[in-house]
């Protein structure tokens, strides 16, 4: 018979049982730890899942050491100290089963430090009591789900990004949009929203080829996401060679200055454009507003045909500039649009395609 890894004798003296003998040899990973939340039983499948040899952990509390970097409870420790409100801490999927017998279960991402790379796990951690109903061992039982995770997140991914450049889809900008909307109407901080459009694209294409026209918007997309920097930051394509920046917390200023700076390092690239009608290289219009949603506001469309607006009036204006929201009349006033400084009033998304 196998020989087993025994506790020390002053841990819960079970590694002579059947039933520990038969843990040793099951194909799922599981180790076992006392009340004190030293570990007993350290199988031969948890072996090979974390890379830890069952004579590095047995009697000791590092089992941890097995699936974190820095030190911080695993599942059964949670069981053996009874802390289910600890739970959201350390595991953002989980499930709390209940006192008296039900344990927990979990999902998360681990480090695996032994194995140099990180797995998704899927834990399950249960008491075992005496017949007066005290504690004496909990089970933890481990499934890789690693691949069935990471072929969710591709799936995921696919279905939120843009297949040709890698931003976000328009999904997912309507999407953070609503959000970040929510958010700032909560806040009262100001949200900024930059539209990007490539000028005369139509003509790059027709020049160079719609694979060259791909590239070029592939470079723009590149650009344009370096200045979503900050985690609630979204860069995304918007439609044909239009793009858009969601900037949370900033104001129409700084919003200008980001969309000048995108507009200067796509000209930095030097993409030679050349069509009849057009410059010698590629550029960029970009319109920006900036709104603090206030309580009648029942959605961002103010902020959309603002910025929509916006990158109208740099269109008309001669294209390759930023526009700002809040300078549209100033901007055809210096040029003497009489038309639209009398009015009032600039030509809405309808008008700005064919401009």
């Amino acid at each position: 018979m196998t020989k087993l890894t025994k506790a020390p004798p002053d841990t819960v003296d079970v590694a002579d049982s059947y039933a520990v003998r038969l843990m040793q040899h099951l194909v799922v990973p599981t180790f076992v730890i006392d009340p004190k939340r030293r570990v007993v039983i350290w199988n031969r499948a948890c072996e090979r899942l974390t890379g830890v040899a069952a004579s590095e952990v047995i009697g000791t509390t590092k089992h941890w050491q097995a699936f974190y970097e820095t030190k911080r409870p695993c599942l059964a420790d949670l069981v053996a100290l009874d802390r289910p409100e600890q739970l959201p801490e350390f595991y953002p999927e989980y499930a709390a089963r209940g006192h008296n017998g039900l344990g927990f279960s979990a999902e998360n991402w681990c480090v695996m430090p032994k194995l140099g790379n990180q797995l998704y796990l899927a834990i399950d951690a249960g008491p075992i009591h005496d017949e007066a109903g005290n504690l004496i061992a909990v089970v933890e039982t481990l499934r890789d789900l690693t691949d069935q995770k990471r072929a969710e997140m591709a799936l995921k991914e696919l279905a939120t990004k843009d297949g040709l450049t890698g931003l976000s889809n328009r999904r997912s900008f309507d999407q953070m949009l609503m959000s970040e909307w929510a958010r700032a109407q909560r806040t009262q901080k100001p949200l900024a929203l930059l539209f990007v459009d490539v000028d005369h694209f139509k003509l790059f294409n027709d020049q160079h080829g719609h694979q060259t026209g791909d590239e070029c918007l592939r470079a723009v997309a590149g650009v344009v996401s370096r200045h979503a920097q900050r985690p609630l930051d979204l860069a995304s394509r918007y439609g044909g060679e239009e793009f858009a920046l969601i900037l949370p917390d900033l104001s129409w200023d700084d919003a200008c200055a980001i969309a000048e700076e995108i507009r200067r390092a796509v000209m930095a690239l030097g993409i030679v454009h050349g069509a009849p009608g057009a410059g010698n290289h590629v550029t960029l219009s970009v319109g920006v507003a900036s709104h603090v949603p206030g309580e009648t506001d029942s959605g961002p469309d103010r902020l959309l045909g603002a910025a929509d607006q916006a990158l109208y009036a740099a269109k008309r204006l001669g294209r390759n500039r930023v526009v700002c929201s809040e300078r549209v009349l100033a901007e055809f006033a210096g040029l003497g649009r009489d038309d639209v400084a009398v009015t009032g009033q600039v030509p809405g998304p309808a008008s700005r395609k064919s401009a």
